[in-house]
């Protein structure tokens, strides 16, 4: 998390700062970034570091200013105050061409005209590279996002994901040391953007120049499934920079829990904690087991390999408990509403929420 005045604060289960863990310079370190459109602040005062060869996902949500400061990074946007550097190099002022980065955006923005091998090797024709070498990296990028055999086929004979990977080889083909990534799965269907999740994970960690990725998302489940790290933005801010089992476990702050997830939040003795639903043991009121918390249940919810229970706890609170579906017989006696149980879960599976005071009343 970042304070208002744009000092960085140590937060529990949050890695030591890249430069001081890693003996090379950062692949990407902001320092005191900010930028504005008139009166909206987009990115404040925003301190950064991402690690060479790292897969480091911006993830938040519609106007966090992820978006914002990928563009910044790349150099399509430059900040109001603050550095940009690349691998040690002060890239503040520079324009995109002389930045040692590509972008693939959601769109792909593949030329129609060309065919698959010319819009692959666009960016080295552009930069002077022989017809030779560039039909033969051209060739090796496609072998490298799992897509031969296409190479004389136009754009919009291809799929929503041989498209996305064909701009992913057109990036790649220029051996960045930065490949930024704007929400390119966002315009597949459900089945194959989690198919390519796991493709481009594995691309990148397959590449035989390991290239740093940044990946900007609303998506949490992309986000814990691709990255290496995951830094979680809101109003222009970092709230939260950490490994996914980070993210999930041990969320700093009541945003970052609902926003990661889904939170149950607990107030006891002045300090606030989450528990996750699949944390929460439900049990019929005859059991003996020891319970936190006694309600009826007001909704359910079949999900298939989970079912999804909302609790109403006699203070009025409610509780979201996920149970997964391994004996059905067991479990659909509780598959009513208005059944009265009790809940239990282990203090361990809790996870305390650490609120900077000065920096919540100066928001």
């Amino acid at each position: 998390m970042v304070s208002s005045s744009g000092t960085s604060v140590a937060l529990p289960g949050q890695h030591p700062s890249p430069a001081e863990s890693a003996a090379e310079a950062p692949a990407v370190r902001l320092s005191e970034v900010r930028k504005t459109y008139g009166d909206v602040v987009a990115v404040d005062r925003l301190s950064l570091e991402v690690l060479a060869g790292e897969f480091f996902t911006m993830l938040g949500p519609s106007g966090s200013g992820k978006t914002t400061t990928l563009r910044v990074i790349a150099g399509f946007e430059l900040p109001d105050s603050g550095t940009v550097e690349l691998h040690g190099s002060d890239v503040t002022g520079s324009p995109p061409y002389e930045r040692p980065v590509n972008t693939v955006f959601q769109d792909y923005a593949l030329f129609p005209h060309m065919n698959v091998l010319e819009n692959v090797a666009y960016g080295l024709r552009v930069r002077g590279v022989g017809k030779r070498e560039r039909q033969q990296r051209a060739s090796e990028a496609l072998e490298m996002v799992r897509l031969p055999g296409v190479e004389g086929r136009r754009p919009l004979q291809l799929s929503g994901g041989q498209r996305q990977r064909v701009a992913l080889a057109r990036a790649i083909v220029n051996r960045p040391r930065v490949l930024l990534l704007d929400e390119p799965l966002g315009a597949l269907d459900l089945k194959l953007r989690q198919a390519m999740q796991l493709e481009l994970k594995s691309i990148q960690r397959e590449l035989s120049e390991r290239i740093t990725f940044i990946y900007v998302t609303h998506d949490q489940d992309e986000a814990l499934t691709m990255s290496d790290r995951i830094a979680v933005f809101s109003d222009g801010r970092l709230e939260q920079v950490g490994t996914p089992g980070e993210i999930y476990e041990n969320p700093v702050n009541e945003f970052v829990a609902g926003f990661v997830g889904t939170s149950n939040l607990i107030e006891r003795d002045g300090r606030s904690y989450t528990v996750r639903p699949e944390k929460i043991r439900l049990l019929a009121e005859h059991e003996a087991d020891a319970a936190d918390a006694a309600g009826i249940v007001r909704e359910v919810a079949y999900l298939g390999s989970v079912t999804r229970y909302v609790v109403e706890l006699e203070s009025g609170e409610t509780l979201v408990v996920v149970r997964q579906n391994l004996d059905m017989s067991a479990s659909s006696a509780l598959e009513q509403r208005g059944r009265h149980v009790r809940l239990a879960w282990r203090r361990e599976d809790e996870s305390e929420l650490y609120i900077n005071q000065a920096e919540e009343t100066n928001r």
